[in-house]
């Protein structure tokens, strides 16, 4: 069973990664990168709304993290150093392009203690039900396209509070907001959310629990291998 690191060594064990990458250090920038991936990635499509253009940004700000590693203090945590050149490089390529974004997109949840709901990855589909794998994967492309068309101040907010489950104070640390700020644009991109969610689902619940396909066709087999024994 893999042994965690706690307190001191896992800060020990990062600070020795970093020194390792000061020095070009392939292994320990690998490292670093793995740790930091995910939500470094999930911050950039936050803000630019764009799988493609995220990947460039965490690009751009991997490579200008790295090649001044050296002047990184220890003033802040190097995930926090490492999200604010992000958010810095993001932001710098909305600024050069013509804003396109829209006020629409789909619903989060918060359970009744308060606490925020993570978005569902959707990463776990049973092979043996394709049907269910379908509407799954359409549901997910449906919230993705949903986040991305939040207005970028509402969207940043949003994917660090739900998606990466950061606190209020550490969301609005962050991106340099007050508390109050993170919570009033949750509580914004949550209206927007379950409006368009209204919008785009509300046609379709007259074809939901169609019990089609090979449910139906289960059905049937059971049905009549039933009837087929002596009464």
């Amino acid at each position: 069973m893999a042994i965690r690191q706690h307190g001191h060594s896992a800060e020990a064990s990062e600070a020795a990664l970093i020194a390792r990458a000061v020095q070009r250090d392939e292994g320990a920038i690998r490292a670093l990168i793995q740790q930091h991936n995910r939500r470094l990635y999930r911050i950039a499509r936050g803000i630019v709304g764009n799988e493609s253009e995220a990947e460039d940004v965490l690009q751009d700000a991997y490579l200008k993290a790295f090649r001044h590693l050296d002047t990184f203090r220890g003033d802040s945590s190097l995930g926090t150093w490492l999200a604010r050149i992000v958010i810095n490089e993001g932001r710098g390529r909305l600024r050069r392009r013509r804003p396109t974004v829209a006020l629409e997109a789909l619903d989060m949840q918060h359970r009744s203690d308060g606490t925020v709901v993570p978005f569902p990855l959707l990463q776990a589909q049973d092979r043996s039900d394709p049907e269910g794998a379908v509407a799954r994967s359409q549901i997910q492309r449906l919230m993705e396209k949903a986040i991305d068309d939040l207005p970028e101040t509402f969207r940043t907010v949003l994917i660090a509070r739900v998606v990466e489950e950061m606190s209020t104070e550490e969301t609005a640390s962050l991106l340099g907001l007050r508390p109050e700020t993170v919570k009033t644009r949750l509580f914004r991109a949550r209206k927007l959310l379950r409006e368009d969610l209204e919008r785009q689902i509300g046609p379709m619940i007259t074809g939901t629990f169609p019990f089609g396909g090979s449910h139906c066709a289960r059905l049937a087999d059971r049905v009549i291998a039933e009837l087929a024994k002596p009464g």
